[in-house]
């Protein structure tokens, strides 16, 4: 959930090294970190926008412990659309975040719409590179076998390709593995 939270606008080997700084400090518990607070921005400095991304982290953690008592399994028990309205309603927990708090630390049904996701659907013509998050993720899930499994394995694939292949700037449309399988943009 902390990973999900940090990863806005950085990448994951960032985020990763501001866990493990976390993780060193003795303070990847909820409660621990919470009564820690001042020390969350020097900690997660490497995942970029730190003060910011530190009153987020605080925010859901005053949220997850309140509310489920930091316990994962309490909050996993919750139905999905009132998990994910409660995410939503917490300052700089926007769909993305939320959907992959839901996925991927409560393993519910949610499959999570990235930049990746809305590129290669859009350069192969599936989706407008404008619809709305929401849109885009009710397509999806109507098109995929409702699985967490599969939503996860699929968003996996999803960002591989996009790192890969479908990339922002310059692009490898040659040799995308999807060029095969989907028509061309």
């Amino acid at each position: 959930m902390v990973g999900a939270i940090l990863t806005q606008n950085t990448n994951w080997r960032n985020v990763s090294s501001a866990i493990e700084r976390i993780r060193n400090a003795h303070l990847l518990h909820p409660k621990k970190l919470l009564a820690n607070i001042r020390k969350i921005p020097q900690l997660i400095k490497p995942s970029g926008f730190y003060r910011l991304k530190s009153q987020y982290l605080r925010a859901f953690l005053h949220y997850y412990v309140d509310t489920y008592a930091g316990l994962a399994r309490k909050m996993s028990a919750e139905k999905t659309n009132v998990l994910r309205k409660e995410l939503l309603a917490i300052k700089g927990i926007g769909p993305e975040t939320a959907d992959s708090i839901l996925l991927y630390a409560l393993g519910k049904r949610v499959f999570v719409i990235d930049a990746y996701t809305r590129r290669i659907l859009s350069r192969h013509n599936i989706i407008d590179i404008h619809d709305s998050y929401d849109n885009i993720q009710k397509f999806i899930q109507q098109n995929l076998p409702p699985s967490t499994k599969v939503y996860n394995e699929f968003h996996a694939l999803l960002v591989r390709t996009g790192k890969e292949y479908c990339k922002k700037n310059d692009p490898l449309c040659s040799a995308c593995p999807l060029g095969t399988i989907l028509p061309p943009a």
